[in-house]
């Protein structure tokens, strides 16, 4: 190889033009001409004749790559026909790589390369060259350019962009089927002689695959390749430059083709008959079992659909496709009776979704199989006839009415009967019970509507000889309405009137609401008790009324407090109706109409105070006299040790047995024996409320249960008073380790609270410090 490649290298020698034999000669022309180069002639007709200096006559210069030579590499000479040879001319040398790369002899003009030149880092250099005068250094000749090219040897080998190449091809493909093209590309002159002419060929991957030679095209060279056989293929493709020639350089690169899947192969059951097994009592849409036709075929050319396409259950089953497993799934479309059938065959066919119209030749691309389900033998449970069952009863039916009866029967053909009951936790207040033997319900309780609407209720249902297999059934007991409330005030009204008010003047808008609900929707009517000099209501007609005066002027200082009774009736059947009082306070009020003072004692305030420092006073008032009159206020029951039967004892003696007003523990334990609420006795009231009705307890309501309802009611009231009641706290166990926790016996106390920080608060709050500071005063009086 060594010898060749020197062989080619002296041809190419002998050849060429040899640089020590390049000389640069002159020319004459008449750009750039220097002074004293223009010599003058006679001509025949007597004019003066010129004659023109040659100037650079140029010749391209050629170096040979990769010199490795010890001395420096000749390139050329340059040399003018002003250089008479006694060293009076000087040669500059400038441009690509001078100096440095390339060097001249400034005497002899002689051109040398330093080092190896590399023609793939740089083709050619462009240079320029003047000669110039050594003792007034001017120019003798014109500065011109010159070009050393650089000769191309075969000093690189072609190579690949990739080391690996990842191809494929559809398996079955014809012979000279393109698979992939692969380029190889030599860094060495492609103009000059056939350093960079790549031929390609295959060193491993015959007898299946082929490569052109010139173009690197990779084609199939065996028909009928099957993927399902071999998949992998591993092809190594060589590139040779100097046409593929004894003595070029050479590159590889390996390609991995791969062989994709087509659709040639049918799906293929492995057994002629399956047999499965489900019980009876399977729920529709249990899945029975699974069939699976095998196909060769990988991705979308292995997709399978399946059907039923005939038998004796094909209104049974149904067959769908799982797609990640390509199995068959066979699930129950009605439900099975053993007693009316115990065996169904089906036959089922899978074929490809994706056929390929080339591969038909290859036969049906579709397989059948029979499948024969046996329906096993359960004891079944009971079976209703419905399910779910709707009954609607009336909210007044008596106790033990038959609201509706739910069925079931034994699907077996041992026919057991059937015991019905109650899912207790679907009733637990037991308003409702059911026979065990008929399935009927019936109620255990009276049915309120206005508590409970709905009754949801689940009855369950097993036979008599296995009560463990049950049945439930949902049950659902609407509770239809019936006019059994009285309609009552909405809210309630803090109703005023101005003290100068006129006759026909509106101080309030009352409405109604009502628990029933009538299928019509609610109609009120509101009207008076009784005939009133000084109201009177006004029905709107839309479930709502007005309040109006009937004189002019009222006087706070003569009544304070009007209670006007108004009567609120429906239109339902029976009608129902209820009077509902309103507290109607006389008020002072400004021009507008607006409240400024209900009491009385405003209009003994100071003058000079502001509407704000007026309101704070009369808070101040009120609260100050609430105080000093519950400290005053002395209760009847002296002593927590005094516990009789009537809890309320007295500093007198009673009235014996008809005193019925006190508390005795009688009405406690049937609370629903007091029809109106008792006024307290033992302190006077100040103001007199209106009585509040209150829901009835239980007959067998415990008395602390008793007393913490009531505790609650008066916590929540509005009108209870600001006062501690033994109506209110009136439960207390006997031998408490924290002894009393009530205020009843504060009144005893003999301390007396001290108002004289009042005094700190400047000259307006005097006259209540005055009236409350003076603690031997207070006690006089009281």
């Amino acid at each position: 190889m060594i010898i060749q490649q020197v062989l080619v290298l002296l041809l190419l020698w002998v050849y060429l033009p040899h640089p020590c034999c390049t000389e640069m000669l002159f020319r004459r022309t008449t750009e750039h001409q220097p002074k004293g180069f223009v010599t003058r002639a006679s001509g025949s007709d007597g004019k003066a004749l010129y004659r023109q200096k040659r100037g650079w006559m140029w010749n391209q210069f050629f170096l040979l790559e990769e010199y490795t030579g010890s001395d420096y590499q000749y390139v050329g000479k340059l040399h003018s026909d002003q250089d008479k040879g006694d060293g009076s001319l000087k040669y500059i040398l400038s441009g690509d790589g001078a100096g440095t790369l390339f060097i001249i002899d400034e005497k002899t003009g002689d051109i040398h390369a330093t080092r190896r030149i590399d023609r793939e880092e740089k083709a050619f250099y462009t240079l320029r060259a003047q000669a110039i005068n050594r003792r007034t250094l001017r120019p003798v000749e014109p500065e011109s350019e010159f070009v050393i090219k650089i000769h191309d040897i075969n000093d690189n080998e072609p190579t690949f962009p990739e080391e690996f190449y990842t191809a494929s091809v559809p398996e079955m493909s014809v012979v000279g089927t393109s698979v992939v093209q692969v380029t190889a590309t030599d860094a060495d002159d492609p103009s000059y002689g056939n350093s960079a002419r790549v031929i390609y060929s295959i060193l491993q991957g015959q007898p299946y695959f082929s490569v052109e030679p010139e173009t690197g095209i990779i084609r199939t060279a065996l028909p009928n390749m099957n993927r399902e056989n071999r998949e992998q293929y591993q092809v190594v493709i060589q590139a040779k430059d100097m046409g593929g020639q004894m003595g070029g350089l050479s590159g590889t690169t390996t390609v991995n083709i791969t062989l994709t899947d087509v659709n040639d192969n049918p799906p293929r059951f492995p057994q002629n008959t399956i047999h499965l097994r489900i019980p009876e009592s399977s729920p529709v849409g249990t899945a029975i079992g699974s069939v699976k036709a095998t196909d060769a075929d990988i991705g979308k050319n292995a997709e399978v659909e399946y059907r039923i396409i005939d038998g004796d259950g094909t209104d049974m089953f149904d067959i769908m496709t799982q797609k990640d497993t390509q199995e068959g799934i066979i699930t129950l479309r009605k439900p099975l009776d053993y007693e009316t059938r115990r065996l169904y065959t089906l036959k089922i066919e899978a074929e490809n979704t994706h056929v390929d119209p080339r591969f038909y030749y290859l036969g049906p691309f579709k397989d059948t199989t029979i499948v024969k389900i046996s329906v096993e033998d359960i004891d079944e449970p009971p079976v209703f006839s419905r399910s779910s069952y709707l009954f609607e009863v009336h909210e007044d039916i008596e106790v033990g009415t038959i609201i509706g009866t739910v069925m079931a029967r034994d699907p077996d053909s041992a026919s057991s009967p059937i015991r019905f009951s109650l899912d207790r936790h679907t009733d637990l207040d037991r308003v409702f019970n059911i026979h065990s033997g008929n399935g009927s319900i019936y109620t255990s309780k009276p049915l309120d509507r206005e508590i409970s609407q709905w009754h949801n209720l689940s009855v369950i249902a097993a036979e008599m000889n296995n009560l463990k297999d049950t049945t439930r059934v949902p049950v659902y007991v609407r509770i239809l309405d019936v006019n059994d409330n009285a309609p009552q005030f909405a809210v309630f009204y803090d109703t005023f009137v101005c003290e100068n008010a006129r006759a026909g003047q509106l101080i309030q808008t009352i409405s109604a609401v009502d628990k029933d609900d009538p299928l019509g929707g609610q109609k009120f009517f509101f009207s008076l008790a009784a005939v009133n000099p000084n109201f009177t209501v006004q029905d709107n007609e839309d479930n709502t009324a007005r309040i109006l005066t009937r004189r002019n002027g009222f006087s706070r200082h003569e009544i304070n407090t009007y209670f006007l009774p108004v009567v609120i009736s429906d239109n339902d059947y029976p009608i129902q109706s209820s009077t509902g009082t309103l507290t109607i306070r006389v008020c002072a009020c400004d021009s507008q109409g607006n409240m400024q003072s209900c009491n009385a004692e405003a209009l003994l305030l100071p003058a000079g105070l502001s509407t704000g420092a007026l309101i704070l006073y009369n808070f101040i008032l009120v609260l100050f006299a609430a105080l000093k009159r519950q400290r005053k206020k002395e209760p009847l029951i002296l002593s927590k040790e005094d516990i009789r039967d009537n809890i309320v004892s007295y500093n007198d003696e009673g009235g014996g047995e008809e005193d019925t007003q006190a508390f005795d523990i009688g009405t406690l334990r049937n609370p629903a024996a007091i029809e109106d609420k008792k006024l307290r006795r033992d302190i006077i009231p100040e103001t007199l409320f209106i009585p509040r009705r209150t829901p009835s307890a239980p007959d067998n309501t415990d008395v602390r249960d008793f007393i913490n309802q009531r505790l609650k009611e008066h916590d929540i009231d509005p009108s209870a008073p600001p006062y501690d009641s033994l109506a209110t706290y009136a439960y207390e166990g006997n031998d408490s380790i924290a002894e009393s926790l009530s205020s009843l016996e504060s009144g005893t106390t003999e301390g007396d609270q001290n108002y004289d920080y009042l005094r700190e608060w400047g000259p307006r709050f005097n006259k209540l410090a005055e009236m409350y500071g003076g603690g031997e005063s207070d006690k006089d009086a009281s």
